[in-house]
């Protein structure tokens, strides 16, 4: 073991209404893998634009190290997102990335930070995730980007986790990689953490779990209508595709989720209408139409029916910072 080698540094940037689940999961797998080796293997720093203290998404604030000062070649930046994350990447934020990308410096994004990564041109062409609250939002403002819903990506000197404790699998694989797997499997046994999730592994629970019924048609049918928003199947195609005739589809929809096929479709696609409204810049009727409504009256009309409130009006209090 050397100890006398070099310690790894990280630089945790916070930004406004950071998570701070996701950014203490991260900080505390370094903690404790200083322990695992023996030595400070690691190192880090917090940063944030301006300032001595950032406040998170939960209101408490953390004490700052620095603000946006240049960061050695070897370091490793950290982005750490929360809510109202398009707010929160200014442009200081971006300059500043860009600038420190040109050295070659590591840069990863947790939680919402894969969007100000791809705000400032930092993984086109490249593989990332995002929180899955986030992802439709983001596949609207960055195609250039490949985008998965696994719980963490890294490709090549970028990184990305997607919120919560998935910072904790990012940074076990950090650790794998750098003091070997025992060293890792020492931390995952101090954070009680007895099933790490691979880059493969998915972020949401299954759909049957998620909607307490173990039906595999039923899940099989809700799965091609969560991968059918915008042009959405028609009920009798749906029960074909699964071996059922639409009046069976009706039964089982009506017996496990108290709706019918119909109604559960709508909620999912004004579910994910509502979060391209409140997540990104697109037109309301471009709205619309990624959520198969060919007619914004429509749209508007089956949008109130479900939320109380017309897109344009939802579209409207985000834009004044009331969401």
């Amino acid at each position: 073991m050397n100890t006398n080698s070099k310690p790894r540094h990280f630089v945790f940037l916070l930004l406004g209404e950071f998570s701070q689940a996701c950014f203490t999961c991260a900080l505390e797998a370094l903690r404790q893998g200083n322990r695992a080796v023996g030595y400070d293997a690691y190192t880090w720093a917090i940063a944030a634009e301006g300032g001595d203290m950032m406040s998170g998404s939960n209101g408490i604030e953390m004490k700052l190290h620095m603000g946006l000062d240049e960061v050695n070649r070897d370091d490793t930046i950290v982005v750490c997102g929360g809510l109202n994350i398009a707010q929160n990447t200014t442009k200081p934020i971006i300059n500043w990335l860009r600038r420190e990308s040109r050295k070659g410096v590591a840069i990863a994004g947790i939680s919402t930070g894969s969007y100000t990564l791809a705000k400032a041109g930092l993984l086109d062409g490249r593989r990332c995730t995002i929180h899955w609250e986030n992802h439709d939002s983001f596949e609207e403002d960055f195609p250039e980007v490949e985008l998965l819903k696994t719980v963490y990506v890294i490709d090549g000197n970028r990184m990305s986790c997607a919120g919560g404790t998935s910072s904790i699998d990012l940074f076990l694989k950090i650790i794998a990689d750098d003091h070997g797997q025992d060293a890792a499997n020492w931390v995952s046994d101090q954070l009680i953490y007895n099933s790490p999730r691979t880059e493969k592994d998915g972020q949401r629970l299954s759909i049957p779990t998620r909607i307490g019924v173990r039906h595999p048609k039923l899940a099989e049918v809700i799965k091609m209508m969560e991968e059918n928003i915008e042009e959405p199947i028609s009920p009798s195609i749906l029960a074909k595709d699964v071996g059922m005739s639409t009046r069976q589809l009706e039964r089982l929809f009506r017996r496990y989720l108290d709706r019918s096929p119909k109604r559960y479709y709508m909620e999912l696609r004004l579910q994910k209408a509502r979060n391209l409204l409140m997540q990104t810049g697109m037109t309301v009727i471009n709205v619309a139409l990624a959520c198969g409504f060919a007619s914004p009256s429509h749209f508007s009309k089956c949008y109130r029916a479900q939320y109380n409130t017309t897109p344009y009006r939802e579209r409207g209090s985000q834009m004044s910072g009331d969401s």
